[in-house]
């Protein structure tokens, strides 16, 4: 029996070497549009109205849920916009990263029952060209259920400053100057 050609062992080598780059980048690929169909909204962008509003526009996910990237405190962070959360909710966890202080402890009903949070606020949340400023926050210990990934809840302390309506799978939020 003769050793195997040199050629045929480099052939070998780089086909295997061919498909795991194929796999990496099919990896990359479908990563990148999970991510797209989890928060459609990575970037927002906005439209200044004649009146002096600016409109910034939420596309649902496949989920059913306004995801975005909002600026908060100048860091990009994920919220899911939530019109049944009083204030804005903020998992320790992104708080800490975000340099967010935590304030007193305040009981909170929440979907898993009460809790212990903490009182914040967000200096400054930019949503595409819709920019609020002391915005009321609570410090919860952890959002979601299971590594839902959602780490920010916005609820109602930001969007009551805002109009907003739903038309089809968009949300339009509307900031009068």
């Amino acid at each position: 029996m003769q050793a195997p050609e040199p050629t045929n062992k480099y052939g070998k080598t780089f086909a295997i070497i061919a498909w795991l780059i194929l796999m990496v980048l099919l990896f990359v690929f479908f990563q990148d549009t999970i991510n797209k169909q989890l928060n459609p909204n990575q970037q927002l962008s906005s439209v200044q109205g004649s009146a002096g509003e600016v409109r910034t526009v939420l596309i649902r996910n496949k989920s059913g849920h306004y995801v975005g990237t909002a600026l908060i405190n100048n860091s990009p962070a994920d919220f899911m916009l939530d019109t049944g959360a009083t204030t804005v909710a903020i998992a320790a966890s992104a708080a800490e990263k975000l340099g967010m202080p935590f304030g007193a402890p305040i009981q909170v009903s929440t979907a898993n029952g009460l809790t212990t949070a903490y009182r914040s606020h967000i200096d400054r949340l930019q949503l595409g060209d819709i920019v609020l400023t002391n915005i009321p926050a609570s410090i919860v210990p952890a959002l979601g259920s299971g590594g839902s990934g959602t780490e920010i809840l916005l609820g109602m302390s930001a969007l009551k400053q805002l109009e907003f309506h739903q038309q089809g799978n968009q949300l339009t939020l509307i900031q009068h100057k």
